[in-house]
């Protein structure tokens, strides 16, 4: 155990339980009350900063804190980067994105800086610090809301990759921004304080670029199984960020970015797909650093500032934002409702608290008039931008009609010929299929169809980032081969997002994966894939009829709703049709007529 002054281990060890336990129960309750967790978690670390002690970062870490925290920042911003997609940023698209980052981060520190200065009283170093701190955003807050939302693609790229790319760059600026406050010397100069960003930016690109291709060595080289690839992807981010922040302050930022994108993007990376636990990791170390920022701020700091920084707030969110918004969006071809919805929505998140968190120390000791402010003014930032976007953000896309398609997209894995027919039937309903098979002779069957055939393997086409942009929504393993689809059940959840179905096994005790998983089984029993084939060869036909035109006889398949939500019977139960509904049935062959 390593000694902290003033800190018994047993002190640490309660206090770092505490603040993993804090940061799972805020994640639970969030999704219990469907709220962004940011919204809980802020509120669960400030309270328990209060009551107890043992949860204060700087009194169990001591000088260990920041540098934890920078590195977790980065895990999370190289987990950011592989979720950016270089093919979706073109066009309209890139320019708004672009000017949100050029026009964004200068408009954004003078407003703030000034908006401190005057209401709050500080000193215009503090006040110039408040500025550059406030610039950022950041894909831990922006990503959740974005989903909560159900925004259109185009701007889900455009306020995906700003969140992404604004948190390095923004940091780097307030890093800047604190060195040349505290040298208090002739570093104010303009064209000196170029050249050191771009000194940092080089920095950072040449940290990305080193560890994207000790990745590519490793990862192309080597056989690494997915446990052993996971924990080199996670080695190597956290090495690199290290390496580049000991050459200069907050450049592994951009190195553990650059890095996340150069995997998601360069052809011929074969990732680990430890999807489930890669998350659970990122998650559990958002909550951890928001649950330990939140507690170092008192209620008496943040009691003294709180009026005037909901002032800074209506500024910032009132005037700073949409004007960004409105100078980044002038002569594109966005929507006036996308164009008002870029203008309302830039919410602080991590790289905000963090960077706070590590300058106000170091300024209130070099005596900075109002450097005392600095991280409650932050805190109060984060937590007015979460609760006004996070509540706001799903009626606002509404209102806006920014919303993308809520239509179901399934993906059909399969291509016997009752498969094609149960396809037809939902293209039929509305909905747009897309269909997967391995065989040849099924995917020439599929194409002559008229029906729209996924390329390449199964996994990438609906697992792969790129992939899950167009849409598909929920995954019908329908193939003749049982243990392929319950296989498949069991492993495509863990790396896509939607839901995934199977046709049942004709002898149910016989499963090799989840035969408990009722949910996830397609009709049940008897009406197993076997089955629907030989009545389909008997003459039996799938089709589509009004809820209120269902014949007693006819067996039931799916319910596809008014709005266009395909809803599955499976073996736990049958979802009730109402009005408006069609349902797609599976139809006895019509009796031959009497011989004469």
């Amino acid at each position: 155990m390593f000694d902290v002054p003033g800190v018994t281990t047993d002190q640490i060890v309660a206090g770092l339980g505490l603040t993993i336990a804090l940061a799972v129960g805020a994640h639970v309750l969030a999704r219990e009350l469907r709220l962004p967790s940011l919204i809980v978690l802020l509120p669960a670390g400030f309270v328990a900063g209060a009551v107890t002690p043992v949860v204060d970062p700087d009194q169990l870490l001591g000088p260990l804190f920041q540098p934890i925290v920078s590195l977790a920042v980065a895990v999370v911003l190289f987990e950011s980067g592989l979720g950016l997609d270089l093919a979706g940023l073109r066009g309209h698209t890139r320019r708004v994105v672009r000017r949100l980052i050029l026009i964004g981060i200068p408009t954004t520190l003078a407003f703030a800086a000034a908006a401190a200065g005057l209401l709050l009283g500080v000193s215009e170093q503090a006040a110039l610090m408040i500025g550059a701190i406030l610039v950022v955003s950041g894909p831990t807050v922006v990503g959740p809301l974005l989903g909560a939302a159900g925004l259109n693609q185009r701007l889900r790229t455009v306020l995906g990759w700003e969140g992404s790319l604004i948190d390095p760059v923004g940091a780097i600026v307030g890093t800047l921004v604190f060195h040349a406050i505290v040298s208090g010397s002739g570093q104010h100069v303009l064209l000196f304080q170029v050249g050191q960003f771009l000194a940092s930016l080089g920095v950072g690109l040449a940290g990305g670029v080193l560890g994207t291709l000790v990745l590519w060595l490793l990862l192309r080289r080597l056989s690494l199984a997915e446990v052993l690839g996971t924990e080199t992807v996670l080695g190597t981010v956290v090495a690199v960020a290290a390496l580049c922040d000991v050459v200069r302050d907050d450049t592994g930022l951009i190195a553990a970015i650059v890095i996340g994108l150069a995997l998601a993007n360069l052809p011929g990376f074969d990732l680990p797909a430890r999807r489930p636990f890669f998350e659970t990791v990122i998650q559990l170390t958002i909550g951890v650093l928001f649950i330990s920022i939140s507690a170092s701020v008192t209620p008496a700091s943040v009691g003294a500032v709180l009026l005037p920084a909901l002032g800074l707030v209506a500024v910032l969110v009132l005037v700073c934002r949409p004007l960004v918004a409105l100078l980044s969006t002038l002569g594109t071809d966005l929507g006036r409702g996308e164009r008002a919805f870029i203008g309302w929505m830039f919410p602080r998140g991590i790289v905000a608290a963090a960077t706070a968190s590590a300058f106000s120390v170091t300024l209130v000791a070099n005596g900075v008039r109002g450097a005392s402010a600095i991280l409650p003014v932050t805190f109060v930032v984060i937590v007015a931008t979460v609760t006004i976007y996070g509540l706001t953000a799903a009626p606002a896309a509404r209102l806006l009609g920014v919303t993308g398609a809520s239509r179901s997209r399934p993906l059909i894995v399969g291509g016997s010929e009752w498969v094609i027919d149960l396809a037809r039937a939902l293209q039929a309903a509305g909905l747009s299929v897309l269909m997967w098979a391995a065989s040849p002779r099924q995917r020439r069957r599929i194409e002559q169809a008229g029906l729209e055939l996924a390329s390449g393997r199964l996994l990438p086409a609906v697992t792969d980032r790129r992939a899950q942009i167009e849409g598909v929504s929920i995954v019908l393993l329908l193939t003749a081969e049982d243990e392929f689809n319950a296989l498949a059940a069991v492993t495509l959840p863990d790396a896509f997002d939607g839901d995934v179905y199977r046709v049942a096994h004709p002898h149910q005790d016989l499963e090799i994966v989840a035969p408990f998983a009722r949910e996830s089984v397609l009709f049940g029993q008897p009406l197993t894939g076997i089955e629907i084939s030989q009545r389909h060869r008997r003459g039996a036909r799938i089709v589509t009829r009004p809820a209120s035109a269902a014949q007693s006889d006819d067996c039931l398949l799916f319910v596809v709703r008014a709005g266009g939500l395909l809803a599955p019977v499976t073996a736990a139960g049958r979802p009730p049709a109402r009005e408006g509904d069609r349902l797609v049935l599976l139809e006895p062959p019509v009796p031959a007529p009497p011989p004469h």
